[in-house]
């Protein structure tokens, strides 16, 4: 009759339906000797909670209190930001300088020669490609007189 008893405050148990008094009942029972032997299997279940009773805590925890990490967040966050303010300004100093320097001339006489020059450079990337040019027009005219459509 015991065991109907137990088996049914298993299913309640399991199903989540049990009372303080009734989970107390299932502790006894299966921290008893005589437990039936097809229950043997839910014993280490009530068994844990007599062994996690008996266990203490060896080491203090350590608590980091949470205002001590936001003041740490937000210093690095704020160094973060100025470093990227710094670096944003003096990358913009620094092309400002290089953007005054490009192409202008005090002399007109100097920026005459430094157009001749570029413009000598130009020319002779020019004819590379005229000459390319060519040697394709006689290798057409060369193609039209072998095969002749």
């Amino acid at each position: 009759m015991e065991f109907n008893k137990i088996e049914v405050l298993l299913e309640k148990y399991f199903e989540g339906e049990t009372s303080i008094a009734e989970e107390t009942e299932l502790k006894n029972y299966f921290s008893s000797a005589n437990v039936a032997p097809h229950l043997e299997q839910y014993k280490a279940i009530f068994g844990y909670f007599e062994v996690s009773k008996a266990q203490k805590l060896t080491k203090k925890p350590l608590f980091v209190s949470r205002k001590r990490k936001i003041n740490w967040l937000a210093i690095a966050a704020s160094i973060v930001v100025l470093l990227g303010i710094g670096t944003y300004t003096y990358n913009n100093m620094h092309i400002a300088k290089e953007s005054k320097e490009l192409g202008t001339y005090d002399n007109p006489e100097e920026a005459l020669q430094a157009t001749q020059k570029a413009l000598a450079m130009l020319s002779d990337n020019v004819n590379v490609g005229i000459e390319g040019v060519q040697y394709l027009q006689v290798y057409e005219v060369t193609k039209e007189k072998v095969f002749i459509e």
